[in-house]
């Protein structure tokens, strides 16, 4: 475990973190790293850097555990390259997130706790209403799709072969149209509310997808949901909702699946190094009273499966873990 005093030193040096691993990223240093090992000269040359002022950046890297030395050869540590991609990278929601106005909290955390300052009602609405917020909430979350594709791509034996999939909650289609595009003879439905099928129209034009991407409009907590699908999905849905409501949705996917149907949850999960995402959603929620939204680990959800009548719960590993349940 990391000592309290190495903490506070990453954390007073963040800033100069986020410029190192940034400029690696950008210069192709870990790129290169997580092909194979390298000495410093060879490095240099190939990327045209300066030796010496490169050997001092890979001295950060090494210090923040993104790089190995051993016997003068570098070597990228598994996963952080895609680790900075997934962070830093050019479709990264997390250079978005700054731009929300949530933002509004940082450095005025106390008041907040005591109730002087919250962010004010109509810079955070939840659960959206208006049709141009919920399409620029859609065209956000679209941003963040890779490591969940990435996911999907690492388990594709796992949930395939399956012939028709109902994405709950599945934004503009964007999830769905990859998928079409992944997995011959796949039919995909998203679920959501009317205001968005104008969206899920467009990604379908684009991607001349024609009858194999369709819409269900619908509101899942006032209705069953629809039946006839082999697969139910929850991507990024069931954390915006405390407990009880996730719970409804879990019993109404089981409601509305045959028996062999399956459900799969896809999202941060409050697990291992997931835990720092919680922090993220955490701190910005703390002045936001219209939203509870808060992540869960991969073991409530085996018990709210459980709970709602699903078997043979898995976790399925990737960028993003997915959640794998049957009805049985």
């Amino acid at each position: 475990m990391t000592s309290h005093r190495a903490l506070m030193s990453l954390l007073f040096n963040a800033d100069k973190a986020v410029e190192v691993i940034t400029a690696a990223e950008e210069l192709g240093v870990l790129a290169a790293l997580d092909h194979g090992s390298a000495t410093l000269g060879d490095l240099a040359a190939g990327l045209g850097l300066r030796p010496m002022r490169l050997h001092k950046l890979l001295d950060c890297l090494e210090c923040l555990g993104f790089v190995v030395r051993d016997d003068g050869l570098y070597r990228a540590v598994p996963g952080a390259h895609q680790a900075a991609i997934d962070v830093f990278g050019p479709d990264s929601q997390e250079r978005d997130r700054d731009s929300y106005p949530w933002r509004r909290v940082r450095g005025r955390l106390a008041e907040v706790l005591r109730g002087d300052y919250a962010m004010p009602a109509e810079d955070f609405v939840w659960p959206l209403t208006d049709p141009e917020q919920i399409a620029g909430f859609e065209r956000s979350m679209a941003v963040g799709l890779p490591p969940i594709l990435e996911a999907f791509r690492r388990n594709a034996s796992r949930l395939w072969p399956a012939n028709r999939l109902l994405d709950v909650g599945g934004g503009d289609g964007s999830l769905a149209a990859e998928l079409l595009g992944a997995v011959p003879g796949l039919t995909v439905d998203v679920y959501n509310l009317p205001a968005v099928q104008s969206l899920v129209d467009r990604t379908r034009t684009t991607g001349g997808w024609g009858s194999r991407l369709g819409f269900v409009a619908g509101d899942f907590f006032a209705e069953p949901l629809p039946g006839g699908y082999d697969v139910l999905s929850f991507v990024r849905v069931l954390h915006d909702w405390p407990e009880p409501e996730a719970q409804s949705l879990l019993v109404k996917a089981f409601e509305a699946l045959p028996p062999g149907g399956r459900v799969l949850i896809c999202e941060e999960f409050r697990t291992g190094d997931r835990l720092a995402a919680q922090f993220f959603w955490s701190y910005f929620l703390i002045g936001v009273d219209s939203c509870t939204s808060m992540l869960r680990s991969t073991a409530a959800y085996d018990r709210m499966l459980t709970a709602a009548g699903f078997k043979r719960v898995e976790v399925l590993p990737g960028p993003f873990e997915i959640v794998l349940a049957t009805r049985a």
